[in-house]
């Protein structure tokens, strides 16, 4: 793995306002394989030192002498191949730890059983664990697993017996290989953890920072021209009116990232001019025969309903239901909002809350109407008129899930729309829809 590049975001806004976006570079590896460099020619040198104090003590002395040599060599060529993970490659690990097993292997050539058996150190001694080392710090716990092992069947062999201080040095590198490789993966993950946390720290500061300069000045001013427009009446009052629908979509924008798809104008004194006000079903969700259950975020289909009139509140996280379920929950909430328009009229109030439970989600349709009499559904159904029992109970039907109607005379009325999460159209049946 490479160094980790810990960039700050925001990056386009700075750019944008003529500033350069500051860069943070970390690395949890870099002293480990500064440490590993050391290692390596620190043990080399004390490797020579056992050999040249034992030289007289070899059997084949002149053997023991070539391969330090060519050990001097291969360290001198290769040193800074673990400076750093990227020129630490895999065909540099496999090679150097060729030298160590061969070295071990090749102890019995040139040294004598008496001494092998008393416990002398195999000819690359220490510097062995250099080389398990690299695998462990450039593969983690698994790679270093492996190289241990292959360093303790060479040491198993040299000695061929499990004498005790072969096994005690065998287990030692195993673990500590091990360990080393396993912390490493560990400081990997914390490392990209807290670079995504960075980056979306700089995300909320640079939103922060928008949503103050926007609020300072573009939404001052739609506010501004919705109030004179609604005051004036006319041209001006449609003018005001889409004036409050730009600020709301601003508002959705700096506050939650979801931006309601743009709207053709729609020409005043047409049929289409009521449904301007909100009732404009929003993009659909990708929903196909083939694909009825990709995830689609809720947020994302209710938040165009949003306008001057209707007020739209999210968790701060994706609702997500299967793109074929949420298009029908959507499609239930337009309902819930036509009838606002229909029967409270077009100056209502009306507010819309996403609610993400562990099992279900909930939408509540709220107006500040003047309430629905008691059993006037029931009559409404009974008269033909199906909006509710078909536009809203049907689709929350077939989901599985229900609708719940709360109205009080002169204190407006509350419509709870709930779905499962995991189901689709077709799925339902199983949940009891009451009025």
């Amino acid at each position: 793995m490479t160094d980790t590049d810990i960039r700050t975001v925001g990056g386009d806004a700075a750019r944008g306002a003529g500033k350069r976006p500051a860069a943070l570079r970390m690395s949890v590896e870099l002293p480990l394989w500064r440490a590993l460099t050391g290692y390596r020619i620190l043990t080399l040198v004390y490797t020579l030192g056992l050999v040249g104090l034992s030289y007289r003590k070899y059997e084949h002395p002149l053997g023991a002498a070539a391969y330090m040599g060519a050990l001097t060599v291969w360290m001198l060529l290769t040193w800074r191949r673990t400076t750093s993970a990227e020129r630490c490659t895999r065909r540099f690990l496999v090679a150097d730890l060729g030298f160590a097993v061969g070295g071990i292997l090749l102890t019995p050539l040139v040294d004598t059983h008496a001494r092998i058996m008393d416990g002398a150190p195999t000819l690359p001694s220490i510097w062995t664990a250099g080389a398990v080392l690299g695998f462990a710090i450039k593969g983690g716990w698994r790679w270093a697993a492996v190289a241990s092992s292959a360093v303790a069947v060479a040491n198993l062999l040299e000695r061929q017996e499990l004498a005790r201080d072969t096994v005690h040095n065998v287990v030692l590198v195993w673990v500590a290989s091990v360990a080393i490789g396993y912390v490493v993966e560990v400081a990997r993950a914390s490392e990209r953890t807290l670079a995504r946390a960075l980056q979306i720290e700089a995300a909320t500061r640079e939103r922060e920072r928008l949503a103050r300069d926007i609020h300072d000045s573009v939404l001052q001013v739609l506010a501004m021209v919705q109030r004179r427009g609604a005051e004036i009446g006319g041209e001006a009052g449609e003018l005001g009116r889409m004036a409050g629908e730009q600020e709301v979509a601003l508002r959705t924008l700096v506050s939650s990232g979801l931006v309601p798809p743009q709207r053709e104008p729609v020409p005043a004194g047409t049929a289409e001019a009521a449904q301007a006000a909100g009732a404009v079903p929003p993009a659909p969700c990708a929903v196909s025969p083939e694909t009825p259950g990709e995830p689609c975020d809720v947020r994302a289909l209710l938040a165009p309903y949003a306008n001057a009139g209707v007020t739209f509140s999210e968790p701060g996280a994706p609702v997500v239901l299967p793109a074929a379920a949420a298009a029908e929950l959507t499609a239930a909430v337009g309902a819930a909002l036509d009838n606002v328009r229909v029967h409270v009229g077009a100056g209502a109030r009306a507010w819309i809350l996403v609610e993400d439970e562990p099992d279900a989600v909930i939408v509540t349709v709220r107006d500040d109407g003047p309430g629905i009499p008691e059993g006037r559904l029931a009559d409404a159904e009974r008269e033909g008129r199906l909006g509710v029992a078909l536009s809203i109970r049907g689709r929350l039907r077939e989901l599985g899930g229900s609708a719940d109607w709360i109205s009080v005379p002169g204190q407006g009325t509350e419509v709870e729309l709930k779905v499962p999460k995991g189901v689709a159209p077709g799925d339902g049946g199983r949940g009891k829809v009451n009025a």
